[in-house]
């Protein structure tokens, strides 16, 4: 039986364990990506494990996501990421070179190769070829110090593309389509795998939108063929020589087939607060918006943009729109300032900011209060965007330009004529923001601002664990709802102590007072329990506040992970219907924890709450089991390092 590209990549880099699905993987690792918003946490957790340099081939520290500068603490931590990279082996990407996805797919992406960041969307690189998967920071930090990474082997599903996209219906219909079908929790434990007569017809800008909300659906990756659309944009970047073909064999066999006509879509759009609560755009005709956002790591390139200034060019921006646009990168923005592409821009009304993540994060064009909101990104949760009570609509480039026109929702294919938009024979290649790491470490010192803390502790798992549920939570609570971001909590990412006071901070402004006058506690939760972003923070922060375990009906893969890398126990509950009979405030017991875990055969563990048994499972292999033992994964791979 053939093998799918996921498949063969894995089988490249295999190192540990039986290529078959749901079975614990290592895989070599070639490449990381780190961002400042996580990375400074993987840059503390490397230092901690005292190796001297960066064994990967190739990893990059990004800045692109506090980038807003109200305070000396962004800063500081710049300072200390460029000067980390270049002492430990990094190259790293300057404030207002662009979001780390969006240059990676330009200046780093090869295909076949294998990428693992500390963001949830570097998937995005699937787009041109690569097997790239989103991890917590200290995954990252373990690779960057030699490991392999372990994950659980996806089953791998092949959406089969045909015909082609008719004008005005973009690629992240094609997503959108998939998150309605799928849902948030529908691609756990699964690789997204594009195929079909209709891939050719998509360029990598375009597959990279897909395979970068393909984190939306909870799934592992998503990856398109390396073929010739992917030759032609890496010759556009002066990258031809890193091309290879790569496809799936004929007789391969997928574990699930998903079919989309191409010429069957129309406009979609994601009402609030999910990515999956998709409509058709034309449902929602004469919605008033207030507020247009385009670009973010999901729409951001060169013909994007492009698209974007030509029609504004011909119509404008409504008068009561506001129409803010992040460029992807340094590169778009020059590339569109040299082909006179910015003219639109400033002529139709646009605001225009410095390549970054921006909006996305609630960094900045956070909308008014009771306003619409409709922006071309990738998460619409409800207070993501920086206004407790905002609404916020996920569409593509083009419904946003619509509605920024007409200063409602308008099905884009009343505008007439597409504007023919195609990318330049080449790119502007300018690297200068991007710094080559030192030749000379031993010189080079680390510079810490007064708000980098040292990295907390998890102490060895205890032989009981007993205290109070501190909250009880519903199905699909995402990392943004158990650590938020946005301008004011995000600057405090590499102090521990200061960020553990914003934990649930909008659902419960007390959880983090009450879990310290508990010593810790218990979290109760539904389907799909951390969904969303890699932010290690959203495990960090809770075990520095003595969180002992989360029992939920199910998780979402990376948060699951981040729990486990922290010494927090994620158990599901064996019967369900055992969620309905816990409340906050009660009592829960984990007797002989250690050796509940250690009866690998069974995966039961037995709770007491209120003085009543229930019964809980877990997933965890020998390999996590003896994480969870040591307090986390920092103590358990120093000490295996320190093994040799």
């Amino acid at each position: 039986m053939g093998l799918s590209i996921v498949e063969k990549i894995i089988r490249e880099h295999l190192v540990e364990g039986v290529m078959a699905a749901g079975e614990e993987i290592g895989i070599r690792i070639d490449r990381t990506l780190t961002q400042d918003a996580t990375g400074t946490m993987a840059c503390l957790q490397f230092e901690a494990l005292e190796i001297p340099r960066v064994k990967t081939e190739l990893s990059v520290s990004y800045v692109d996501h506090n980038t807003l500068q109200t305070g000396f603490e962004n800063a500081d931590d710049h300072r200390f990421l460029q000067s980390f990279a270049s002492k430990y082996g990094m190259y790293f990407s300057k404030p207002g070179n662009g979001i780390c996805h969006q240059v990676n797919l330009e200046r780093f992406s090869t295909p076949g190769k294998t990428l693992v960041g500390s963001d949830s969307h570097t998937p995005t690189a699937g787009g041109a070829g690569m097997l790239a998967i989103g991890v917590g920071g200290l995954d990252v930090a373990a690779v960057m110090g030699g490991s392999p990474l372990y994950i659980t082997m996806p089953e791998v599903v092949g959406v089969e593309l045909h015909g082609e996209l008719k004008p005005w219906v973009a690629a992240k219909d094609v997503i959108l389509e998939l998150l309605r079908r799928c849902t948030v929790k529908g691609g756990v434990g699964r690789a997204f795998e594009y195929c079909g007569d209709g891939v050719k017809s998509l360029s990598v800008p375009e597959r990279a939108t897909i395979t970068n909300m393909g984190a939306e659906l909870g799934a592992t990756t998503s990856i398109f063929p390396s073929d010739e659309v992917t030759l032609d944009f890496l010759r556009r970047e002066d990258r031809e020589n890193d091309w290879r073909p790569l496809a799936a064999d004929r007789d391969v066999k997928y574990d699930e087939i998903i079919t989309i006509e191409l010429d069957e879509l129309e406009p979609l759009i994601a009402e609030p607060y999910s990515p999956d609560n998709v409509k058709s755009v034309s449902d929602l005709s004469g919605l008033k918006v207030d507020q247009v956002v385009i670009g973010a790591c999901t729409n951001s390139s060169y013909t994007d943009l492009a698209m974007t200034s030509h029609i504004l060019k011909r119509h404008g921006v409504h008068p009561d729109v506001s129409l803010h646009i992040s460029p992807g990168s340094k590169q778009v923005l020059e590339t569109l300032a040299r082909h006179g592409e910015l003219e639109g821009l400033f002529s139709g009304g646009a605001r225009i900011g410095e390549p970054s993540c921006g909006g996305c994060i609630g960094m900045g064009a956070a909308p008014g209060t009771d306003t619409v909101s409709i922006r071309s990104f990738n998460r619409n949760w409800k207070g993501r965007s920086g206004t407790p009570d905002d609404r916020v609509y996920l569409a593509s480039v083009e419904t946003c330009v619509a509605a920024a026109i007409h200063g409602e929702i308008r099905d884009p294919r009343e505008l007439g004529r597409y504007p023919q938009v195609q990318m330049p024979e080449r790119f502007v290649i300018n690297d200068s923001m991007i710094l080559e790491p030192s030749r000379e470490p031993e010189r080079v010192k680390i510079l810490r601002g007064p708000n980098i803390k040292p990295l907390p502790r998890r102490e060895a798992l205890p032989e009981e664990m007993s205290g109070t549920v501190l909250i009880k939570v519903g199905d699909n609570i995402s990392t943004d709802t158990i650590m938020p971001a946005g301008a004011e909590i995000l600057p405090l990412r590499s102090n521990i102590p200061a960020i553990s006071k914003y934990v649930f901070h909008h659902v419960d402004p007390n959880f983090s007072k009450r879990a310290k006058e508990n010593n810790g506690g218990f979290i109760i939760g539904g389907e799909n329990y951390g969904q969303g972003s890699s932010r290690e923070h959203a495990a960090i922060a809770p075990m520095y506040l003595g969180i002992k375990a989360v029992i939920a009906k199910s998780f979402a893969r990376i948060h699951r992970t981040n729990l486990i890398n922290f010494g927090i126990l994620p158990l599901r509950f064996a019967n369900p219907n055992d969620y309905e009979t816990i409340e906050e405030g009660a009592e829960i017991t984990l007797p002989r924890i250690r050796a509940q875990l250690e009866e690998e055969k069974t995966k039961r563990v037995v709770a007491m709450v209120d003085g009543r048994s229930i019964a809980l499972t877990h997933e965890y292999t020998p390999r996590q089991i003896e994480i969870l033992k040591s307090g986390g994964l920092l103590n358990y791979t120093k000490r295996r390092y320190a093994q040799g």
